[in-house]
Order: C-alpha cells, then sequence, then structure tokens
C-alpha cells in the first residue's frame, strides 16, 4: 500500500515536472513580492532575482534527471530484452 502512494510523488513525465516548476515559480515570486516590499530597493530587487534563479536551476535538476532516469530505464529494458 506504502507503494502505491509513494508512486504518487515521483514525476514520470515533462509534463508533470513542467506543473511542479511552476508552482514552484509561483511560489518563489510570491517570495520575490514580499521582498521586494520588506526591503525596498536593490536589496529587494536581488533578493527576488536570488528567487527566480533558484526555480531555474531547480528546473534544470529536474529535467536532467528525468532524461538520466529515462535513459537508464531504456538500457535496464534493452539489457533484459537481449
Amino acid at each position: 500500500m506504502l507503494k502505491k502512494i509513494g508512486r504518487l510523488f515521483v514525476i514520470k513525465t515533462r509534463f508533470e515536472a513542467c506543473l511542479i516548476i511552476y508552482a514552484l515559480a509561483l511560489g518563489a515570486m510570491a517570495r520575490g513580492h514580499a521582498y521586494l516590499d520588506q526591503f525596498p530597493g536593490f536589496g529587494g530587487k536581488l533578493l527576488m532575482a536570488a528567487c527566480s534563479g533558484a526555480v531555474f536551476l531547480a528546473g534544470a535538476k529536474i529535467f536532467d534527471c528525468l532524461r538520466y532516469e529515462q535513459a537508464a530505464r531504456a538500457a535496464a529494458q534493452g539489457d533484459t530484452s537481449a
């Protein structure tokens, strides 16, 4: 039963990855907007840029991991069929 629940939290497709990255971006921009209110001027803009940069880095890592897992899965299926 725990395996079935655990599978819900695994990113399997690029579409699912895009949805998660979108949710991360929404949260990061909300946090960045709060930083702009809290720290007006250059400091707030710098913190907002750091929030958006974190989403870019996380998104790239998610896409790289998906590509790696799909290649490993394809290699494993190729090995068992030979």
